[in-house]
């Protein structure tokens, strides 16, 4: 049996309260919850001095690779990073090769994840094979574990479809439809958004409509089904209006944002090359103003990453041909932290409701981002609000360097992470 872990001289932080507390953890939960210095000498110290003791970071959107594109990122490599970056549990997404779209499948990508740093959980296609021509057997993939259907990578095209993966999620409490949100037709060939800088490189763009859209007919079927619906990565500030006033009128939908789209803008392309490139793409700094105010307002829901790693190799072409992704799963905390709360414009509360409590939330996985209490599954982040550290590709766990903060200066790093009460990062080193 592990040695019993105390977390001493941190603040307790949580989506709802901060209190200074130590912790006491044993057998995999949190055994008792005391003052300062009141679990001395009961197991190894875990030192939290002008840190903050957060749960876990959850993120609920990442393409760890497997099977069939290891070469750019594996279950193991990719949990490696997600603990550095203090995520405990991670969803990953079904567009491998194969995909994810039988129990098969499903409980081996589980059995993978069984001992890495950080809890591995996996989404399903919406349709077999991602075609967009059946619906996949949503009873037995719920069965194997499956909460979250998705084709992200290509949208659900098809109104029918969506209607019956709807009514499907309305048989079921805990299942969402996750939707990749660009009309197929309106995009196909597009590189980055269609604005002023696909101008100026004379390359075909993706219209920002191409989202709005699909949300807009998304969200008239989650009504009409009584469906659960939730936006990937939304990237405009006209498909947050959609989602607001859906959320006014009481519908069952919810919505996520990535890191990337609340900071760069098409812009960024330029500076950042191919690693600036990903679908939905980088839009406009009225964007990046719209769905900032999402955020502020809990309009958006959470944030994930749509941690998409590819080789270098494969990276290393003209925009055009290279394949659509960045990293995010290491950086992910470090981000929002610099970007917003260390410069006052989102309390610390507030980025863990964003990381941890609602995206947990969403996909339905109750061992995390839960508050501080006895008796809790032991998931936390440790989190050092005043560290300063520059993000450098090559140093990063994944195995590719795509990532869009090149040699970054943030504030904020996470100092431990412990999952399912083992210490899996101390001082900043996988143990």
């Amino acid at each position: 049996m592990a040695e019993p872990l105390v977390v001493t001289g941190g603040s307790l932080l949580d989506a709802k309260s901060e209190q200074q507390a130590d912790l006491l953890i044993a057998d995999g939960e949190i055994a008792d919850i005391g003052d300062p210095g009141a679990f001395n000498g009961k197991g190894l110290e875990v030192d939290a001095s002008d840190a903050l003791v957060m749960p876990g970071f959850v993120d609920i959107q990442v393409h760890f690779r497997t099977p069939g594109g290891e070469e750019s990122e594996d279950i193991s490599s990719g949990a490696a990073g997600a603990a550095l970056g203090g995520v405990t549990a991670c969803l990953m997404m079904p567009n491998t090769v194969p995909t994810i779209d039988n129990p098969d499948l499903v409980s081996e990508v589980l059995r993978l994840g069984r001992d890495t740093p950080c809890d591995v959980y996996t989404s399903a296609a919406i349709t077999v094979d991602r075609a967009g021509e059946s619906l996949v057997d949503f009873v037995a993939l719920y069965e194997a574990g499956v909460r979250v259907f998705t084709d992200d990578g290509t949208v659900v095209d098809s109104e029918d479809l969506m209607r019956g993966a709807l009514e499907a999620s309305s048989q079921f409490p805990d299942v969402v439809i996750s939707q990749h949100a660009e009309h197929s037709a309106m995009v196909e060939g597009g590189v980055i958004n269609q604005g002023v800088v696909s101008d100026r490189l004379g390359l075909k763009g993706r219209p920002s409509e191409a989202e709005v859209i699909i949300v807009e007919r998304d969200i008239a079927l989650a009504k009409q089904t009584g469906g659960r619906y939730h936006v990937l990565h939304i990237s405009t500030a006209a498909a947050s209006d959609r989602v607001r006033n859906a959320k006014a009128a009481g519908l069952r939908v919810s919505a996520e944002v990535t890191p990337q789209h609340l900071i760069l803008t098409e812009e960024d392309v330029e500076r950042l090359g191919t690693s600036g490139k990903m679908n939905p793409p980088l839009r406009t700094a009225a964007d990046v103003e719209g769905l900032r105010a999402a955020l502020f307002d809990g309009t958006i829901d959470a944030v994930a990453t749509d941690h998409a790693p590819h080789s270098p190799s494969s990276k290393a072409v003209d925009l055009p041909d290279a394949p659509p992704g960045m990293l995010g799963v290491e950086t992910m905390a470090s981000v929002i932290w610099n970007e917003f709360v260390a410069r006052g414009l989102m309390t610390p509360q507030r980025f863990v409701a964003l990381l941890s409590a609602s995206p947990a939330a969403i996909a339905g996985i109750s061992t995390h981002g839960a508050p501080f209490a006895i008796g809790v599954p032991a998931n936390i982040a440790i989190f050092d609000p005043r560290e300063r550290w520059i993000i450098e590709p090559n140093e990063l766990q994944s195995k590719s360097v795509n990532t869009p903060w090149p040699h970054k200066d943030v504030q904020g790093r996470v100092r431990h992470t412990i999952c399912n009460g083992a210490l899996v990062v101390h001082h900043g080193t996988l143990t």
